[in-house]
């Protein structure tokens, strides 16, 4: 467990209720500042604060902080960076300066808003108008006061490069022209280096990266593009920035930006299948879960439900589901109605470990019943449990694959694939030698992800996709780790300043 805690105030100045995450920090032992509204803490309230205290284990390299109520995290977000200790040094060659590169998406109009009116409606929420670096919209959309995020590099110097995927609901190619990037981490862990053209990475996932600035002295485009493999693409918008050289003149050496195609699912399964762990032979070694105490299948999907309220523009809405539960979100934060052992009317402790019926997920579902059940429904894991999580993409509402996040944990991903999970067949072909440890797993459109852990964290954590519009549909659910024996394996006590449930 770290030694390092750091704290900082989150204090609310609008009319909006909030509170703050810490993405991809584990907080062992210490759910009540994981922040998700409702989930382990109630909102703040406006005119209020809360002093959040970070627990840090062994994260480390790039994190990010975002707001977690609605679509807030649009607009208030950062990077979270921990450095190697003083007596500690890189797994790689030591760069010569980093960069922050923080990828987003840009509407004409305010997040809430949109979330708001698509909610309301039953409909899916509009696409962004436009992707930005840095809060840069690049020259590629014809605005009327373009600007466009510029990296100053000296020749021969080395780079790395802090890629954070904040974008509401697109997975995102990066590219610099000309340029080779090596990969040396992920999600806060590092891998082993390989070098690639591009990168691939989710909202909710971080990736460090390297570039020597080796090509002649000049500007060069840096640049992302949407991925998807949905029935409803976004916007095949490209966005800039430069890659400028000290010294450069004139124009960019090279303007060709070369991304794979925003629907290249090759590419996509290429790049994610090259990210393997690095710690194999250190010590101490990996700890992949061999023999698993707890097996869960999820499978995802969007749905509808009848929409009973005048501002419906049509008979049914849009939900997303885990296992076909569509999550609802209660009103006093489970945390705490689990912690006082209150948890009548919040939560039910009965999520399905399996999808209530089997059927070919990846097949035509043209006609299938799309109809979800609402609920909040927890899975509960004992302390120290081996456990073993499928995720099923399915076709249900038109498919596509999803960044799905875990809190309180880092877990190895130890396989995926095409098509319907096999039980008897897929297990073999599990990478339990070097797996990724990460916090956010890609769930291939048409296929499935597996990932493990052990349940070594009481508390209660949230797992949800990343894309904000499936998040605000439902497509979540919660998992509780029971206590421990002792009180090292217990949940730590909360602190006396937790914000109030309104009403209570």
């Amino acid at each position: 467990m770290g030694a390092r805690v750091q704290l900082y105030e989150a204090v609310q100045h609008d009319d909006i209720a909030g509170r703050k995450r810490q993405h991809g920090v584990k907080q062992p032992r210490n759910p009540w500042f994981d922040g998700p509204e409702f989930i382990t803490q109630c909102p703040i309230q406006p005119g209020t604060n809360f002093t959040y205290e970070v627990i840090l284990s062994d994260e480390i390299g790039t994190l990010w902080w975002h707001a977690h109520s609605d679509w807030t995290r649009g607009s208030v977000q950062g990077a979270f960076i921990i450095l190697p200790a003083e007596n500690e040094t890189y797994p790689f060659p030591t760069p010569d300066a980093d960069q922050t590169i923080i990828l987003q998406s840009w509407y004409n109009g305010d997040y809430k808003q949109i979330i708001d009116q698509a909610l309301a409606t039953g409909i899916p929420p509009r696409q962004p108008d436009a992707y930005a670096i840095n809060g840069n919209l690049g020259d590629t959309y014809g605005c009327t006061n373009d600007t466009i995020f510029r990296m100053q590099v000296d020749y021969e110097k080395m780079y790395l490069l802090r890629i954070i995927n904040a974008a509401m609901n697109e997975q995102q190619f990066f590219s610099i022209t000309n340029h080779t990037l090596t990969v040396v981490a992920q999600d806060a862990s590092y891998v082993r280096r390989f070098t690639s053209d591009y990168i691939l990475i989710s909202p909710g996932q971080t990736m460090d990266v390297l570039v020597s600035a080796n090509q002649n002295v000049g500007q060069y485009y840096m640049a992302t593009r949407p991925f998807s493999d949905a029935s409803a693409m976004p916007p095949d918008n490209i966005t800039t920035g430069i890659f400028q050289y000290t010294n450069s003149e004139g124009g960019l050496n090279a303007s060709l930006i070369t991304l794979p195609a925003r629907d290249d699912t090759n590419a996509t399964n290429s790049f994610i299948s090259r990210i393997r762990n690095t710690n194999v032979t250190q010590n101490p070694p990996l700890n992949v879960p061999t023999g698993i105490d707890r097996r869960v299948f999820i499978t995802i999907a969007t749905n509808t439900v009848p929409c009973n309220t005048s501002q419906c523009l049509l008979p049914n809405r849009f939900v997303a589901s885990l296992n076909n539960v569509s999550f609802v979100f209660p009103r006093i934060d489970i945390l705490q109605a689990y912690y006082n052992s209150s948890t009548g009317g919040v939560f039910t402790e009965d999520f399905p470990l399996n999808p209530p019926v089997f059927y070919d997920f990846t097949g035509n579902l043209t006609g299938f019943n799309t109809r979800a059940e609402l609920g909040t429904r927890a899975v509960v894991l004992n302390y120290g449990e081996a456990v073993e999580i499928v995720l099923q993409a399915t076709q249900l509402g038109g498919g596509g694959s999803h960044p799905i996040h875990l809190h309180g944990f880092s877990f190895y991903r130890v396989g995926s694939g095409s098509g319907n999970f096999n039980n008897e067949t897929d297990p073999r072909t599990y990478n339990l030698v070097d797996p990724p440890l990460i916090n956010t797993i890609h769930v291939p459109g048409k296929g499935w992800a597996a990932l493990r852990f052990f349940a070594n964290n009481p508390g209660v954590w949230f797992m949800h996709c990343h894309f904000e519009r499936h998040s605000s549909w439902g497509m979540d659910t919660v998992f509780i780790v029971r206590n421990g024996t002792t009180t090292e394996t217990s949940i730590r006590p909360p602190p006396s300043t937790m914000p109030r449930c309104p009403g209570t």
